[in-house]
């Protein structure tokens, strides 16, 4: 699974970003393919262990084994802070924080909202990318760095038809 999502990731990624030769950005791909892969297996493997010792050991499941064996999975599989493992989590954090917010209309802790409130949401998350990006861009994630720079920067200059259909920042000395 972490092969199926992380090698066409790093494909576009690299091609896109990165600069080197054929054999370097193959390398750099074919290492986040085998970074992304190999942590979620052994972070899989090690829930689940986790989570049948606990059964075990108290003679059924209980909602918090879910939450204990995630905690020391993440600890140990994610806990270092590397460009795989933070995209992993960062895409994680939004999914939770959606989850989290249906959670707490579903159970009633905050009222139905009477409109949607995503084109609030979408209005509000992209302001304050764009303030940080413009502002304070050393905060953001680097290859999101890398994206707004391409979209809200590099995209100032253009050189002929080849910087729309390919990539438009020079690398030569055209």
């Amino acid at each position: 699974y972490g092969a199926k999502i992380r090698a066409p990731h790093a494909l576009v990624m690299t091609f896109l970003f990165k600069s080197g030769s054929l054999k370097e950005k193959l390398k750099s791909i074919a290492q986040a393919t085998y970074t992304h892969s190999r942590n979620l297996a052994c972070f899989v493997f090690t829930y689940k262990g986790l989570m049948a010792l606990q059964a075990r050991l108290q003679g059924k499941k209980i909602p918090f084994h879910s939450f204990f064996a995630a905690c020391i999975g993440g600890w140990l599989v994610f806990g270092e802070n590397n460009p795989i493992n933070s995209q992993i989590i960062m895409y994680l954090l939004s999914r939770i924080l959606f989850g989290l917010s249906r959670l707490a209309v579903e159970k009633g802790y905050v009222p139905q909202p009477k409109q949607d409130p995503f084109p609030l949401v979408a209005a509000l998350i992209w302001g304050t990318v764009l303030w940080l990006f413009e502002y304070h861009r050393e905060t953001l994630q680097p290859s999101l760095q890398s994206s707004m720079t391409y979209l809200y920067d590099d995209s100032n200059v253009w050189h002929d038809v080849s910087d729309f259909l390919i990539y438009n920042k020079r690398t030569d000395s055209k």
